[in-house]
C-alpha cells in the first residue's frame, strides 16, 4: 500500500464520478492511449472547451484512474456495476490517503467490533487524530474541512460503502472474486477498505 505523505483535500472538486472515470478509461483503452491527458483533448468525456471547472474534476478523475492497475482498470471498464463501484473506490482511497485512513482506522474498526453506525463524534476524533501527524489540515480552512467531510460522504454513499450521507450506516461489502483477484496481484492490504479482516487477507496472501 502506497502511503503518501501529505493528506490531499483535491477530491472536494469532484465526488465518485462513476460515469466519468467508466468513460474515460473506455476511451483511452479503445485508442489506444496511455497518456490520459489526450482523452480531455478529445472532448469525447470532458468538453474540450477549457474552463477552470472541467480541468479540476478531469485531472481529479485522471489521477484516480492512473493508481489502478491494467487488470483493475479492465474490471472498471467490463465489470458490473457493483464491481465498478468498488473499483472507483478504490482509486479513490489509493488517490486519497484521508479517505483511505478514514475508511480503515474509522469505517473498517467500526464493523470489526460490529457498529454499523458513523457518528459525528467519529469524525471529529480522525481529525484531531491526525493534526500531529498531517500538520497540513491545521492550514486548511475550517470550510475546506467542512466540504471535505461532506464530498467524502458522498463518495462513500456512491460507493455503497454507507447508506446514504445522512443516516450514515455502513453497508456490508461483498466482493467478486475477479475483484478480490485484482487487488490481491496488486496489494492484498487494499482489502482493508471494504472492511475484511485481516485473517482473510492472509490467507489470500498464500
Amino acid at each position: 500500500m502506497s502511503l503518501s505523505s501529505k493528506y490531499i483535500l483535491s477530491f472536494t472538486a469532484a465526488s465518485l464520478r462513476l460515469n466519468e472515470m467508466i468513460k474515460v478509461a473506455k476511451a483511452a483503452y479503445d485508442n489506444n492511449a496511455t497518456d490520459l491527458k489526450v482523452v480531455k483533448e478529445s472532448g469525447v468525456v470532458f468538453s474540450p472547451v477549457k474552463t477552470r471547472t472541467s480541468d479540476r474534476e478531469f485531472r481529479e478523475v485522471r489521477k484516480r484512474l492512473e493508481t489502478l492497475t491494467p487488470e483493475q482498470t479492465s474490471l472498471l471498464i467490463k465489470g458490473d456495476l457493483i464491481s465498478q463501484k468498488q473499483i472507483a473506490f478504490l482509486a479513490v482511497c489509493k488517490r486519497y490517503g484521508f479517505i483511505r485512513d478514514f475508511t480503515i482506522e474509522v469505517i473498517r474498526d467500526k464493523v470489526l467490533v460490529f457498529d454499523f453506525k458513523i457518528n459525528e463524534s467519529d469524525f471529529n476524533s480522525f481529525i484531531s487524530s491526525k493534526i500531529l501527524l498531517h500538520p497540513e489540515l491545521e492550514a486548511f480552512s475550517e470550510s475546506t474541512r467542512k466540504k471535505a467531510k461532506q464530498v467524502m460522504y458522498r463518495i462513500l454513499e456512491q460507493a455503497g460503502i454507507i447508506n446514504n450521507a445522512v443516516d450514515k450506516a455502513i453497508l456490508p461489502q461483498i466482493l467478486q472474486q475477479d475483484v478480490i483477484n485484482a487487488i490481491v496481484r496488486d496489494e492484498p492490504v487494499w482489502l482493508k477498505i471494504f472492511m475484511m479482516p485481516d485473517r482473510d487477507i492472509k490467507q489470500l496472501r498464500h
